[in-house]
């Protein structure tokens, strides 16, 4: 479970839980088995400051999704600032055997006239970067060499730091992060055990295009672990005072 400690107030669900970009909604979606969930979640959080959490409980799992602001702590002299920075955290925990699941990240199909997308990621970053002459958005999150060090930490099952090989020979690997048409990513994990859980973390950055261009702070922006995220929100004191799963 998400942050379990911290206070929340129970919302009612009035849309899909999504990031707001200049490029339109970073939607999330999540398919276990050949099932996906739905839009709307079975239970929706307002914890502080902006922040949410979705949850959805099926018999095989619960998935939780936490929204929140974020200060990914550029040092100013070295890195042009950000118009905002957002980002997200998945969380699965498997109530009994799962084959397959498959988490995603995805920009509108049609982006705006003049917009390009691509492909931007790097040793332990999956990336896409999407520009007009304005603005540039970079979303990022965990490749497979990252899910892999995150299973030492915690963050998924620990099993799967024994999968590092399979990062590097894919022709014989059933999951692993795809990039589409470059206007979003999709994880797809290994397979799952009653009791494990697995943490995936998706950040949105946008400066004005030629800061970007000059200094690349939006890809900088984008490579937390969920640990750090978790952490920012957990630093900061709860500006409403509801207790846990309140009503």
């Amino acid at each position: 479970m998400l942050l379990p400690a911290v206070p929340r107030t129970r919302l009612r669900c009035v849309g899909q839980p999504a990031i707001e970009t200049p490029f339109g909604p970073l939607a999330f979606g999540t398919t276990i088995g050949n099932t996906g969930l739905p839009l709307l979640p079975d239970e929706w959080y307002e914890l502080s400051s902006g922040r949410t959490l979705a949850r959805w409980v099926r018999p095989e799992a619960q998935v939780e999704l936490l929204l929140t602001p974020y200060d990914p702590g550029l040092d100013p002299e070295y890195w042009e600032p950000l118009t905002d920075c957002r980002a997200a955290v998945w969380r699965i925990d498997a109530l009994a055997p799962i084959e397959r699941v498959r988490f995603s990240a995805d920009l509108p199909v049609r982006l705006p006239e003049g917009a390009d997308a691509g492909w931007d990621g790097g040793q332990a970053l999956a990336a896409i970067t999407v520009e007009d002459e304005t603005t540039r958005l970079t979303v990022g999150g965990d490749d497979e060499e990252a899910i892999c060090c995150a299973a030492v930490v915690g963050e998924a099952p620990r099993r799967w730091a024994a999968l590092r090989d399979e990062v590097y020979d894919r022709s014989f690997s059933t999951w692993g992060v795809d990039f589409g048409h470059h206007h979003g990513m999709s994880w797809t994990l290994p397979p799952l055990e009653e009791g494990d859980h697995c943490e995936l973390p998706v950040v949105a950055a946008w400066a004005p295009a030629d800061a970007a261009e000059r200094c690349a702070n939006t890809w900088q922006a984008v490579m937390p672990s969920s640990k750090a995220l978790l952490g920012q929100v957990t630093a900061l004191p709860a500006q409403r005072a509801g207790a846990p799963d309140a009503d």
